[in-house]
């Protein structure tokens, strides 16, 4: 699948920066697979079955953005990897391939058709791949998140079919051991009572809150950005792409990224310039309250913004953490886009509220009243003084006694 992400499609923070490509590989039926990509501006991940990180692809990969042919290996793989391959080994049967291609100088389409030149295919086949048919969703409303079945029962026994396609690992032994209380047992069928169903069906709405809560509500020091600001760190850890710690996992640090965001890669978290890009996460106004989508508000970017490729903000729904929707259908304000001409000095003012700021419709976005919200600031080339704090962008700022305000 590719597509051209907007607000019509539910993913968690998903961007309209750059069009995205995915596809779930099935290791057990077709064996080891390749991923070939032709050198161009490709920023690419694996992950496995449990959202771990397996291998970078492109630009943050092993071809360094020149192009090459990945080879991705099942668990129980056995035999030799022949040369010409980047090869990694997954600890699961089914993986996750997401890939994205940078729209160079803000061209989309050329992006999306950059998505279509990569190829997938099984080793087995590759003196002769077959032809990769992708299918465009750009044009399409889809839903590709857990919101129908993280808070029920649904969330259970998606689950138990996870372990039934999956072999154990070794880390996960004891949470096994839980999950077998439940009922929830590799090789045997997952046959809940009415007790237990109940049981869990609580269970599964807590779950979620307590993810929630992690996400946007956490208390932990280390989730501020700059102390005389709002902004966040969308990802609490940013060592590795598994939020490993030295002595353990920070399960928190997991649960608030997976409860706004997919998949991971070390090369997403980084702190230091040079890194692919950089997410912050803004959740309050100036004065610490919850951003209101019957309010209006101003935030002030100052130029330039430290970055080598581009930057932009999007706005989330709470309720789906997916692009916001409504009738004006737009989400972001971007720098190759809708502010490719704004001036690159003095600051930039951007507008966020029901109501269009008279004079600057084009540097707005349109919200919901009744509902919250929350933006991503992307940073993609981010450079020194984006870390160092000697450049910061402002708070949201609500706007009073104007086109759009109170």
């Amino acid at each position: 699948m590719i597509m051209a992400a907007a607000p019509r499609h539910l993913v968690f923070t998903a961007n309209s920066d750059t069009p995205y490509m995915g596809a779930a590989l099935n290791l057990k039926q077709a064996g080891p697979m390749v991923i070939e990509l032709p050198p161009g501006p490709y920023l690419g991940v694996i992950n496995d079955h449990h959202f771990r990180y397996v291998k970078d692809l492109g630009i943050p990969g092993e071809d360094a953005g020149n192009g090459g042919k990945h080879l991705i290996v099942p668990p129980d793989y056995q035999g030799a990897v022949p040369s010409g391959y980047y090869a990694a080994q997954s600890s699961s049967n089914i993986v996750l391939l997401a890939a994205r291609a940078m729209p160079i100088g803000g061209d989309m389409q050329g992006a999306l058709d950059a998505q279509r030149r990569i190829k997938v295919y099984p080793l087995s086949q590759a003196t002769n791949p077959p032809a990769f048919a992708f299918v465009d969703k750009t044009d399409q409303a889809i839903d590709i998140t857990p919101l129908r079945w993280e808070d029920n029962l649904q969330y259970w026994e998606k689950l138990a079919k996870v372990l039934q396609e999956e072999p154990p690992l070794e880390e996960f032994r004891p949470m096994y051991g839980v999950l077998a209380a439940l009922g929830i047992e590799q090789g045997k069928p997952f046959a809940p009572d009415l007790r237990m169903r109940a049981i869990l069906e609580q269970a599964a709405r807590t779950g979620r809150d307590q993810m929630l809560v992690a996400g946007f509500a956490s208390s932990r020091p280390d989730r501020i950005v700059w102390r005389d600001r709002k902004w966040e760190w969308a990802a609490l850890r940013y060592e590795n792409g598994d939020f490993e710690t030295p002595t353990g996992i920070d399960v928190e640090a997991r649960d608030r990224w997976f409860a706004q965001a997919v998949v991971v890669s070390p090369k997403m978290f980084l702190r230091t310039a040079g890194a692919g890009s950089l997410y912050w996460l803004g959740l309050r106004d100036k004065d610490g309250a919850y951003l209101d989508g019957g309010k209006s508000y101003k935030l002030s970017v100052p130029q330039p913004v430290p970055q080598k490729l581009f930057w932009s903000v999007t706005v989330y729904d709470s309720g789906t953490r997916s692009q916001i929707q409504t009738d004006q259908d737009k989400a972001a304000l971007r720098s190759l886009v809708e502010l490719r001409n704004a001036s690159t000095s003095g600051a930039t003012e951007l507008y966020f509220g029901p109501n269009a700021p008279a004079g600057n419709e084009g540097q707005w976005i349109k919200t919901n009243p009744g509902k919250g919200w929350f933006a991503y600031f992307r940073l993609y080339g981010p450079e020194g003084p984006a870390f160092d704090g000697s450049w910061r962008p402002g708070d949201f700022e609500e706007v009073i006694g104007t086109v759009g305000g109170r």
